[in-house]
């Protein structure tokens, strides 16, 4: 796959390979998307380059920085609907949270910045304030994103459950695919616009006052659900072709040819601009090689991440997740020192997965242990004129104290 680097974070990156390449970057003023200089490429022709910085600039109006006002997607309020037998409180009044020096100035800029963008505003003195909702302050290395407490909110709202798409689903589809572009929204799920209706249950207070969200909040139940059905209404047509994979705010696109790869992208930045949507313009990344997939913060969290990739994992876990139990002396024996290390290595020496073929016959391998159950889902694929039979993915789970007294015959 050839590619173009425009996004080098230590948060998400990609690569292309041999340290050459080309950077995009953004012109506020302009509002257009350029191509400028840095090393020249190795895996683009010239023409290459020259038609995908021209098909960026005449499709400027839809990118935008972090810092400019956002705007609502056309056509898509978002509405919070209650349980009918169970009514949110009309009266909600709350305290802010007691707030450190440090949370305080990471709130304040928070405030300012959601002000600076539209994405709330203040509520008036003269306004009367029935229902109020605290916030708590994430942090992201040194970056803070503030967060409405909603969790009372939503266990009086009714669920949506629409389908999220399944990261795993997606991998596999552009799996052959030659030219991918990844593209983020911009501010996530703030693009969308909150009816006047659903606004009086949207207010948070802080110390410095109360303030009222117009755009959709992040921590609100259904706003996931939401964001990835609007998207998925938008481009309904791309999304049946196969090549366009939305996942709540991601949108990749994938092509086998450069031909088709930039008649998609065009169509595809042509449906943004035309709904008012946004793409972020430092997370964009075009003809990408390589995609690096951000893992989990704990150890076992992170593992389990890996799940497919590791046979018997759950056996190998078991000594470490009995640490998360009630009650439970945190202590490193050396059972508990062995899974560690085993896991460790497990992590760093697993077998690459095939993708799978659908039109060729699978193997299915099945084993048992005192401690869990296990399954491998092999196939044979043809390398370099010999038959090769590698996995297509790996699953297993602890099993249950009464699955422990099954026979064999029940176990397998």
């Amino acid at each position: 796959m050839y590619g173009i680097d425009l996004h080098n974070n230590k948060d998400r990156y990609f690569t292309i390979g041999d340290n050459k390449h080309h950077k995009f970057a953004f012109s506020p003023f302009k509002r257009k998307i350029t191509l400028n200089e840095a090393e020249k490429s190795l895996l683009l022709t010239d023409s290459h380059e020259n038609k995908l910085s021209s098909l960026l600039y005449d499709h400027g109006e839809a990118f935008a920085s972090d810092k400019e006002p956002l705007v609502a997607i056309i056509g898509h309020e978002v509405d919070i609907i209650h349980n009918i037998e169970r009514l949110y409180p009309p009266l909600l009044r709350r305290p802010a949270y007691p707030e450190s020096p440090k949370l305080r100035e990471a709130l304040e800029i928070n405030i300012k910045e959601l002000l600076d963008l539209g994405v709330i505003r203040q509520v008036g003195n003269d306004e009367g304030v029935e229902i109020n909702t605290q916030v708590i302050v994430a942090w992201h290395n040194v970056k803070s994103r503030m967060v409405g407490d909603f969790r009372d909110l939503n266990t009086y709202t009714v669920p949506e459950g629409y389908p999220i798409t399944k990261i795993q689903i997606a991998l596999t589809k552009i799996s052959q695919e030659v030219y991918i572009a990844t593209m983020d929204s911009l501010k996530g799920v703030h693009q969308s616009v909150v009816t006047q209706r659903a606004r009086k249950y949207l207010r948070i207070i802080v110390h410095c006052g109360v303030y009222e969200y117009l755009m959709m909040p992040f921590g609100i139940k259904n706003a996931p659900s939401h964001f990835q059905r609007m998207k998925n209404e938008i481009f309904p047509e791309e999304l049946s072709g196969g090549w366009l994979i939305i996942h709540i705010d991601d949108i990749i696109v994938c092509s086998k040819t450069w031909g088709e790869y930039m008649y998609r992208l065009s169509g595809v930045l042509t449906k943004v601009q035309s709904v008012n949507m946004k793409i972020s313009s430092n997370k964009c990344n075009f003809g990408i090689k390589e995609l690096k997939v951000l893992g989990n913060v704990s150890f076992l969290g992170f593992s389990g991440y890996y799940r497919q990739h590791i046979k018997d994992l759950s056996s190998i876990e078991r000594p470490l997740h009995k640490l998360c139990d009630k009650d439970t002396v945190v202590e490193m024996t050396v059972d508990r020192f062995k899974a560690f290390e085993s896991l460790r290595q497990a992590l760093t020496t697993a077998p690459l997965l095939l993708m799978p073929e659908f039109k060729l016959p699978f193997k299915l391998y099945i084993d048992e242990s005192g401690d869990g159950l296990g399954a491998t889902l092999h196939q044979v694929h043809i390398v370099n004129n010999k038959a090769v039979e590698g996995p297509i993915c790996v699953i297993s789970r602890q099993i249950k104290p009464t699955q422990a007294r099954y026979g064999a015959s029940q176990m397998e």
